[in-house]
């Protein structure tokens, strides 16, 4: 099945070019990156024009400002719509998810399932370098999110493997979360069509290289947007 990365950046100089050659060695032969680069005043985008230059199986998207993680990946997300790619796939660059994870991802799918996630709170699966309060917050908002929309362990994480079918089901012009949340939304959403989502356990490790993107606004919009949508989908609406 032809799978796509998708790969945000704002940024990650440092990470790019380290992670695009990292997925080539585990992606299948026909596999391909998107590089989705939100005007990164840093350079990331003419870094990610050279590797795609260099490398047949790199694509850029350049979009002309920074709006969110979550417009990012629809953008993004659409691009490989739009191609005859099967399995699309979401991680973050700055190696919190294992490139070496991928390709499990990708037979989960190839599987049975319809989604699969790379979880951290699934027997098997763990997080490292994070301190005390990074981990209370982190498992909080799973907890949180578990008990108002869905059974998933981990609905907060951001390494994914899509069917096509599913990108194509859930209305992705009404996703309107910008940040995290946003992988809270299309997890919900592909539940709410019927799709099968698995979890498959991962390791999660904190970045070496550049600054972190959570911001108050992020977790803000989590805390709201959650009972959000469990109201629209108890009036059907979702």
């Amino acid at each position: 099945m032809r799978a796509v990365v998708c790969l945000p950046t704002y940024n990650e100089r440092e990470n790019l070019e380290p992670m695009v050659r990292a997925l080539g060695e585990v992606l299948p032969e026909d596999g391909r990156v998107l590089v989705i680069d939100d005007a990164s005043p840093d350079g990331t985008g003419a870094i990610a024009d050279r590797l795609a230059a260099e490398l047949d199986r790199v694509d850029v998207l350049h979009r002309e400002r920074k709006e969110g993680l979550g417009r990012a990946y629809v953008d993004g997300f659409r691009r490989v719509l739009a191609t005859d790619a099967e399995l699309v796939l979401e991680m973050d660059c700055d190696f919190p998810h294992d490139p070496a994870d991928v390709p499990r991802l990708i037979a989960a799918v190839e599987q049975g399932a319809d989604l699969a996630l790379g979880s951290r709170y699934v027997p098997g699966g763990g997080v490292a370098d994070w301190g005390f309060l990074r981990r209370v917050i982190s498992y909080g908002a799973s907890v949180y999110t578990r008990s108002l929309l869905m059974s998933v362990r981990d609905p907060t994480g951001g390494f994914k493997c899509f069917r096509r079918e599913v990108l194509e089901s859930i209305e992705l012009d009404e996703v309107d979360a910008a940040g995290y949340v946003f992988q809270i939304e299309t997890t919900f959403r592909a539940l709410r069509k019927g799709f099968r989502v698995v979890e498959v356990p991962i390791r999660f490790s904190d970045r070496t290289q550049g600054a972190s993107k959570m911001s108050r606004a992020i977790v803000f919009e989590a805390i709201w947007k959650v009972p959000a949508l469990r109201l629209r989908a108890l009036a059907g609406r979702l």
